[in-house]
């Protein structure tokens, strides 16, 4: 019965079935991302903001391993359950969720070790160094339960509950914005009760996996784990892609810090962390939809089923190309509405967000077929060649485009960084899927 779903006809409702709560999972997990942002610009101020943006590298850093294995251990397992290997693929998802636990406190620890290094070399003000230091502290101590949450939100769309994945993200986005409050303008905590707010509202996910997965009526299940070097391989090898993603984000976001202090100040930090939650915001469809069906990806390559998997592409890049003309309308179209909910308009950090968003809108023209491109790879276990596009479009051209656009436009010139990547990345992700089309028979 639970893997009904994936017999029936590829048509686009039974599409949406999968991706549906996965697009509405990752909106609301950038809504209330956004939310925070919000309680943070209005009630501690547009320095914090900022300091929420300069931790984002590390806490990139923290997630990346989780996440490789996250996306890469789903497609692995995945493609076992279309082979009909049931009990090894629920050996192998016990086993990969223990390597998380284990690689959550490692990580931890390393996060702690980091940051006061990594602070000490941007040159910060005293204030926003103290609230990166106190923000980035408090957020680690919930480690663990964020990378189960990457983890079991992936395995709960794997196993037909992606719409239990949906509930979680739900509660705890709540939960976040509650706590907010409470924590902030209630008990005046300050920043760390930004941090403790969000740490708590992503553990709900990881609390609701834990009871789930243990109950042997789910399609996936803990069971006996069985130590396979090889799957931990595999799964590192397909998620690789991810996990450059991941670390490539963290020092692109690094340098536009460092190039937005240099030509602006802290203000172009909160400008950029602005934009960077609208981009995200409008990201979040693309994100959702790849992560809705991968799963139906992994498991039709798996049984060798090219005609479903055709018909799966191809519905999926008409879908994309929709998604893509209704974010960027919408974006040029509530730009000044979306930066004033952060900053006010007497604000220096509302010019430069309003000029900046209307240029990187360009690029959600783009940014769709890439993540969706590296996501098929993945499912379709080919890590090797979701990792180059992933590495080539977040770290290659975004390094590129950085370094050589505003020594000619100015502030102007980080802006539009964005777009132009993605525009080159999407240039060699139409090369790759033409590539390997016969081989996979996805077209």
């Amino acid at each position: 019965m639970e893997k009904n779903a994936y017999e029936k006809p590829v048509t686009l409702k039974n599409i949406f079935k999968f991706a549906v709560p996965t697009i509405a999972m990752t909106i609301f997990m950038s809504f209330y991302t956004m939310v925070d942002g919000l309680f943070v610009s209005n009630l501690i101020g547009t320095d914090a903001l900022s300091a929420i943006n300069l931790t984002a590298p590390l806490i990139q850093l923290v997630t990346a391993v989780s996440t490789m294995l996250a996306t890469g251990g789903s497609a692995v397992i995945m493609k076992k359950m279309g082979e009909q290997k049931t009990e090894e693929a629920r050996e192998d998802f016990t086993f990969l969720i223990l390597v998380n636990v284990v690689v959550g406190f490692v990580m931890c620890g390393l996060g702690y070790f980091l940051m006061d290094s990594v602070f000490a070399i941007m040159n910060l003000s005293v204030d926003v160094a103290g609230y990166c230091v106190e923000y980035l502290g408090h957020y680690l101590l919930f480690t663990v339960p964020i990378l189960l949450m990457n983890n079991f939100t992936l395995y709960m769309i794997a196993s037909e509950k992606a719409t239990l994945s949906l509930v979680c993200s739900v509660a705890g986005g709540v939960l976040n914005i509650a706590l907010d409050y409470v924590f902030l303008a209630g008990f005046h905590m300050g920043i760390r009760g930004a941090a403790i707010a969000t740490g708590l509202g992503y553990s709900v996910t990881a609390v609701v996996g834990l009871v789930i997965f243990s109950q042997k009526k789910s399609l996936l299940h803990f069971k006996k784990p069985a130590f396979r070097g090889k799957v931990l391989v595999n799964a590192a090898t397909n998620g690789c892609s991810e996990m450059a993603t991941a670390l490539v984000t963290g020092i692109i976001t690094m340098m536009f810090n460092w190039t937005m202090l240099h030509y602006v100040g802290e203000d172009g930090v909160a400008a950029v962390t602005i934009i960077m939650y609208v981009l995200m915001f409008a990201s979040s469809l693309y994100t959702g939809y790849s992560y809705g069906v991968a799963p139906m990806v992994s498991f039709y390559y798996g049984e060798k089923n090219h005609e479903k998997l055709k018909r799966l592409v191809s519905i999926s890049l008409r879908v994309i190309a929709a998604i893509s003309l209704a974010t960027v309308v919408l974006s040029l179209a509530l730009t000044e509405p979306l930066v004033s909910v952060f900053a006010r308009p007497d604000n220096p950090v509302y010019d430069l967000s309003v000029t900046g968003n209307r240029i990187c809108t360009i690029a959600l023209l783009f940014i769709g077929f890439n993540i969706f491109a590296s996501g098929m790879f993945t499912a379709l276990s080919n890590g090797v060649v979701s990792a180059v596009l992933a590495f080539m479009r977040s770290f290659v051209f975004m390094l590129v485009t950085m370094m050589a656009l505003p020594l000619f436009l100015g502030v102007n010139g980080i802006w539009l960084a964005t777009p132009v990547a993605e525009l080159l990345a999407l240039a060699l992700s139409v090369f790759l899927f033409l590539k390997y089309r016969k081989r996979y028979g996805y077209y």
